[in-house]
């Protein structure tokens, strides 16, 4: 609070800006809510609070044993998240869209059940209504495929429960749909593929209920006496629900994205438009840049598809706003200098080294400015790292030495000398912190130093390649990252096969001889 005063007083002295640069802060009391024990414990006693008022509620059978049958479930499943997804339960959020969606699942099923019950709708048409998929296919696109067998798995057990009996066949089917669900969504780029996934479940809950004799039945003997309308209906409502439910499922993604802070590959496909004003005015103002961008965005996706656990979608993305803090001062970038126009030549190299070195504070700052996503602002401060600005860092030492000599002339002291720092010519980090930004970083790196080649054989572009990962991993730049060895390097056979066909050298073409006028007149006459 004091330094706010503090602030305030230097400002009207006018020793310091009005201005202060975004930045991304966790308060405290966020920080607790993410991830305290008080509130996971209040989540968790709000779940069996949930199921009891499912079981108590409503005629059942023996709902006291079915409750303890319940609550040993839910010890298995909590034990099954701690041990499996030890993330997904540090996180609260994330906890509470991981329970929240199965009660919703089970309160749906319970009311459809009640409405049975009551006479309020048929008892035929009641279990193909249940939509069996619907916590699978929320948490299989939003946390994952182990997230959706996890959903499918308990949802099945405990919605077998809510039946008025422990009902096999609700289980069977259940977990079988929900399966489906979670294969046909491993790759969910469109939301096309969510009403894809909702026919297919449809299609399994029909030919599992017309096995198990929920559809029907068919008097094959007497096909007259068969109840075709009442088959007509089932048969809709089971393909009904799938697709509903898909439909249904696509239509809160983004609010569950938005609430949750998670994003899903759908976002990220729609968020890799080109026509963002931050990328358009890159286009404009910093056109060597966005070009570079563009090709660091190919480098990085074909790379983070060989490697298992990075997502190609983010690399594109974050590959494309990497490098916006330079639309701040664009000329004093390399890919953006005119020819013969440099205005470093002007400056010192510390100097130099600063600007060169904001570009990624720059960048934080338009990225919070324009509510980018926090995984986009993450590669944005992470993919120099800890690396040393080593052009103006030499020639500062050189310029240190140059001093040297000539103060040796004039007789000056060593004192007189300033000293060159090491730290002044360091980008501040942190260092990649994920897969995504430890491909993005060394795809920027690398695609910048094959500007420089000459000749781009495939020897000299792998011998850079693999000059600078050597490079980095002395350097320790990647000492932070979830990299294996094995992994860099299958990154670093990527980015060679990338830049060889990306660098190749075409062929010469002949060019075509001009006649002289009075050749040209002979050839016309002759014709």
């Amino acid at each position: 609070m004091f330094g706010i005063f503090k602030r305030w007083r230097l400002v009207w002295k006018g020793l310091s800006s009005g201005k202060r640069r975004r930045q991304v802060e966790e308060s405290d009391f966020r920080l607790a809510i993410q991830n305290g024990w008080p509130i996971r414990a209040f989540l968790l006693g709000a779940f069996i609070f949930g199921l009891a008022a499912l079981i108590f509620t409503g005629q059942q059978d023996e709902p006291a044993k079915k409750f303890l049958l319940c609550l040993l479930i839910f010890a298995t499943a909590v034990a099954q998240l701690w041990i499996n997804h030890p993330q997904t339960f540090r996180q609260n959020s994330r906890l509470c869209l991981v329970l929240g969606t199965l009660l919703a699942q089970l309160a749906v099923i319970k009311i459809l059940l009640s409405q049975a019950a009551s006479g309020a709708l048929d008892l035929q048409l009641a279990p193909l209504l249940i939509p069996y998929a619907f916590a699978p296919l929320v948490l299989s696109v939003l946390l994952g495929r182990n997230h959706g067998l996890y959903a499918a798995v308990f949802a099945s057990l405990w919605g077998s429960l809510l039946v008025g009996r422990i009902d096999p066949v609700f289980l069977v089917i259940s977990l079988i749909t929900g399966f489906i669900g979670v294969f046909v969504t491993l790759q969910v780029r469109r939301r096309s593929r969510l009403v894809r996934a909702g026919v297919y479940v449809g299609l399994a809950t029909w030919i599992l209920a017309a096995a198990f004799g929920q559809v029907g039945p068919v008097i094959w003997e007497v096909p007259s006496q068969t109840d075709w309308a009442m088959i007509g209906w089932q048969s809709l409502a089971a393909f009904a629900t799938g697709i509903a439910t898909a439909i249904v499922v696509s239509g809160i993604l983004p609010m569950l994205e938005h609430v949750f802070k998670i994003t899903t590959d759908i976002s990220w496909l729609e968020m890799s438009d080109l026509n963002h004003p931050i990328l358009k005015r890159l286009s404009l103002e910093a056109p060597g840049t966005y070009h570079h961008s563009l090709a660091v965005a190919n480098l990085s996706e074909a790379a983070a598809e060989v490697v298992g656990g990075a997502n190609p979608t983010i690399c594109r993305v974050a590959s494309y706003f990497h490098d916006i803090g330079k639309v701040i001062k664009p000329h004093y970038f390399t890919e953006n200098v005119s020819h013969g126009l440099n205005p470093h030549d002007d400056l010192t190299p510390t100097m130099s080294a600063l600007i060169i070195i904001s570009h990624v504070k720059e960048g934080v700052d338009l990225a919070l400015k324009n509510k980018l996503n926090t995984e986009i602002i993450d590669v944005i401060s992470q993919h120099h790292g800890t690396s040393l600005v080593a052009y103006f860092h030499q020639r500062a030492l050189q310029q240190q030495e140059d001093a040297r000599l000539g103060g040796k002339i004039m007789n000056m002291r060593e004192d007189d000398i300033p000293e060159v720092s090491e730290e002044s010519f360091r980008y501040p980090g942190p260092r990649p912190q994920t897969k995504e930004a430890a491909i993005v970083s060394l795809a920027d790196s690398i695609e910048s130093a094959s500007r420089s080649l000459d000749r781009p054989t495939p020897q000299r572009i792998d011998d850079l390649v693999r000059n600078i990962i050597k490079a980095r991993i002395d350097e320790g730049q990647l000492d932070e990252a979830p990299l294996t060895i094995a992994e860099i390097w299958k990154i670093a056979d990527s980015f060679r096969f990338s830049l060889v066909n990306m660098l190749h050298a075409r062929i010469a073409y002949p060019k075509r001889e001009e006649r002289s006028a009075p050749e040209k007149r002979d050839q016309r006459s002759a014709a």
